[in-house]
């Protein structure tokens, strides 16, 4: 049996949100040096602070300071920080209740090791050098041996604060295609186009999943099928991605290949984006050294009868 292939993939994005007025100004405090929590309707203190009580759901708004030290609630080691990570060396995660808080915060610990990490232990904020109004504005925390830190009188309110952030969002894997998509990938090296057919409602599924999701049993019969098709629905995309090169706007399409009972997704080229219809029939074209298509385009046969597609919609 050919190797199983995978590979290791990267979905990141930036997170745009804006912030209300206890967000602001929390994140606007820790800019300025100031850890600011929430008062609830029971009297209790949270931070970070939220908009509404996790109790009564009531709105909340009334900003009351806490120290800039606390107390280690609970922790666990990390002995390999990764990527965005706070530190780039061994530390450990900690859930810190400051001073004047009666729920924890969540940061990492500055330490040399395990074994000087105990729950109950006395921490500081490590600010850092450069701050913009992010959660990062606390560089870290780190031991400490005193009592609460002197507060510094701050009331919530603050010049220029902050309205929203951008937050990096980040997911690295390892992804396997399995033994069904591995020979469709390796057939596609092939300019070959290879589904698999279920040997209950011998339907063909391209690309093939391994079993079929119609009667749940496996598919192991290879068929090729293809390399015509004809355009099911499709999309026009007004938006240019980055790191993509296709001047917009273009066309994607569900493209159900000759043979196949299921339709696979592709960009349709060599025709006006407005001239793309349902029923059109099209064929796959390869670049050089390409390893799947790069688009499909029309073969200038006859539109196909709805009727010959309408079950791959």
């Amino acid at each position: 049996m050919p190797e199983v292939l995978k590979a290791p993939l990267v979905v990141e994005f930036p997170f745009t949100r804006s912030l209300g007025p206890v967000q602001s100004a929390f994140l606007t405090g820790l800019r300025e040096q100031v850890v600011l929590g929430v008062t609830t309707t029971d009297g209790r203190t949270l931070v970070p602070p939220v908009e509404y009580d996790p109790v009564t759901a009531d709105d909340l708004r009334d900003l009351v300071e806490v120290a800039p030290t606390g107390t280690v609630t609970t922790w666990a080691w990390n002995h390999a920080p990764r990527r965005g990570q706070p530190l780039t060396t061994p530390f450990a995660w900690v859930l810190v209740r400051l001073d004047g808080a009666d729920t924890a915060l969540l940061h990492a610990l500055d330490a040399p090791g395990p074994d000087a990490v105990r729950t109950g232990m006395r921490v500081r904020i490590r600010w850092a050098e450069e701050r913009a109004g992010a959660i990062t504005d606390i560089a870290c925390f780190e031991p400490y041996d005193g009592g609460p830190a002197e507060l510094t009188g701050s009331d919530g309110e603050f010049a220029d604060p902050v309205g929203g952030i951008v937050a990096p969002a980040r997911l690295d894997y390892t992804y396997s295609p399995g033994r069904a998509q591995t020979a469709y990938i390796n057939a596609l090296a092939d300019r070959r186009t290879v589904g698999e057919r279920c040997p209950s409602c011998r339907k063909v599924y391209v690309p093939p999943r391994g079993a079929c999701p119609t009667c749940g049993v496996a598919t192991a019969e290879q068929v090729e099928v293809g390399p015509g098709g004809t355009v099911t629905t499709f999309c026009i995309v007004n938006i240019k991605a980055r790191n993509l090169d296709i001047e917009v706007p273009y066309v994607y399409a569900h493209i159900a290949l000759d043979g196949a009972d299921l339709a696979l997704h592709g960009r349709i080229g060599g025709i006006p984006y407005d001239q793309v219809r349902m029923g059109l029939r099209v064929e796959p074209v390869w670049t050089e050294g390409g390893r799947y298509p790069d688009h499909y385009r029309p073969t200038g046969e006859p539109d196909a009868d709805y009727d010959t597609y309408k079950e791959e919609l």
